[in-house]
């Protein structure tokens, strides 16, 4: 399972850099309830990105030694997004809806990216 942990550290690495893009972004243009949102769904995201690699490997370890696995986290996943929506509904002068709702979105595309370059790194 060491390849989850990889895959994680440097996936977060990536969100990372593009936090600092929003950051840098919301202190340095005047669409700063759109980079808000970036940063919150973004944030958010990170940690939907940190508790499905945490689960997956809860689910490896239960695979070897036998047992049951209950989910994956759906659930707390689909809650996260849900405390996202009522957060920016509750603040639309400081968080834009649709930027939390892409920042949320930011971590399936960085997988779907990071898997692209790995790919592309193992054929070479």
């Amino acid at each position: 399972m060491p390849e989850i942990k990889a895959t994680f550290q440097r996936q977060r690495k990536y969100i990372f850099l593009l936090l600092s893009v929003y950051v840098l972004g919301w202190g340095f243009t005047p669409y700063q309830s759109i980079f808000l949102g970036l940063i919150f769904g973004t944030c958010l995201s990170l940690f939907n990105l940190w508790l499905i690699s945490r689960k997956a490997l809860q689910f490896g370890e239960a695979v070897e030694r036998g047992e049951k696995v209950r989910s994956l986290g759906t659930v707390s996943r689909m809650a996260t997004a849900v405390f996202a929506v009522m957060i920016a509904l509750e603040y639309p002068e400081k968080l834009h809806l649709i930027s939390v709702v892409f920042g949320l979105m930011t971590s399936y595309i960085v997988i779907m990216i990071d898997y692209f370059l790995q790919s592309f790194q193992l054929r070479k």
